[in-house]
Order: C-alpha cells, then sequence, then structure tokens
C-alpha cells in the first residue's frame, strides 16, 4: 500500500494526448473543441449509486491499479485527466450509472498490465472529438449537470453533440485545496 501511495504521489503525470482544433465562446461560457487520441483505458463501470457515491467506489480501484495493484507489480503513474462517462435522463439529472476511464500511460499501451481487480477491464477505445469547458473548485454532479446544460446551450446552432452521455473530467488528486481542474466534455456526433 505504501507503494501504490508512492507511486502515485511521486510517479509520473502524463497527460491525455490532444490537439485543439478551435477554441470558442458564448456568454458566460468559453470552450474547447478537441481531438482526443484513443488508445487503451482501464474501465470500472458503477451502477445503482448516485454519482459521488459510485466515485467513491471507483476511484479507489483505479489509482491501485495506477499505483502497482497488477500482474506485474508496476506503478504506471497517473495519466490527466482521468474522466467518467455519465448518462443523463430525460430531465437532465443524472441516471445511477458512470464508467471512470483512466488513460493507460504511453509507456505501457502497447501492453498494459492486467488489473488485479476483477472489476477493472482494459478496453481499446478510438479517438473521439469533444467539446470542453473548465471550472474549479470541488466538482459535485450538480456542477457537472450545470456545466454541461451550459455547453449544450453555448454550442446550440454551431455543433452536434450526443445526448446520450458526457464525459466529466478531473485533473488533480483529492488532497489538492486549491487551483482545482474540473471539465465536461461533450462528444461531438
Amino acid at each position: 500500500m505504501l507503494g501504490m501511495i508512492r507511486n502515485l504521489l511521486f510517479g509520473s503525470v502524463e497527460t491525455w494526448p490532444w490537439q485543439v482544433l478551435s477554441k470558442g465562446g458564448k456568454e458566460d461560457v468559453s470552450y474547447e473543441e478537441r481531438a482526443c487520441e484513443g488508445g487503451k483505458f482501464a474501465t470500472i463501470e458503477v451502477t445503482d449509486k448516485p454519482v459521488q457515491e459510485a466515485l467513491r467506489e471507483a476511484m479507489p480501484k483505479i489509482m491501485k491499479y495506477a499505483g502497482g495493484m497488477n500482474d506485474k507489480g508496476i506503478g504506471m503513474g497517473i495519466t490527466v485527466p482521468v474522466s467518467f462517462a455519465v448518462f443523463p435522463s430525460e430531465d437532465g439529472s443524472l441516471q445511477k450509472k458512470l464508467k471512470v476511464w483512466f488513460r493507460i500511460p504511453n509507456q505501457f499501451q502497447s501492453s498494459p498490465p492486467v488489473p488485479s481487480d476483477e472489476n477493472i477491464k482494459i478496453e481499446e477505445r478510438e479517438g473521439i472529438t469533444v467539446y470542453s469547458t473548465q471550472f474549479g473548485g470541488y466538482a459535485k454532479e450538480a456542477d457537472y449537470v450545470a456545466y454541461a446544460t451550459q455547453l449544450h446551450t453555448a454550442l446550440e446552432g454551431t455543433a452536434t453533440c450526443r445526448h446520450d452521455f458526457y464525459f466529466c473530467a478531473g485533473y488533480d488528486p483529492p488532497m489538492k485545496p486549491y487551483g482545482r481542474r474540473n471539465e465536461v466534455w461533450l462528444v461531438k456526433a
């Protein structure tokens, strides 16, 4: 356990590769259009729990995997952001389902360590184009819903996005109190 914490705190932090295609804004909402690289991801799905509770269950498992709880005992370091897909209901509230996506660091893309936790799956994902907006603080479900709604409104008439899911992304460890970075990503349809 101590080794995992050391690996997470002092290991490398790699950014998920993407290219900014354009920047825009409308009223109080600024956003970027990004082409995000695909690759192999460690994923875990949690259902029948509200978003915050599901994250409290899923994130430690993903962090343990990245920190060395895998068949090779290798601490891979972190890639940021760690993203999770949420699934809105008709009224905009979020369903009790989420899927965490942790992009395997480039060094391990060709042969990712096998997770020790059978709930974590390694999946290949194609690249995606997203519209992203950023906000600070400790993000809660209501923040993600509000920013996703604002971004959808800002993009009306200029871009077509999927409405069946969107991504929430975080860049910071829980112990970082200030200067936090969160994002909502709407997937281009």
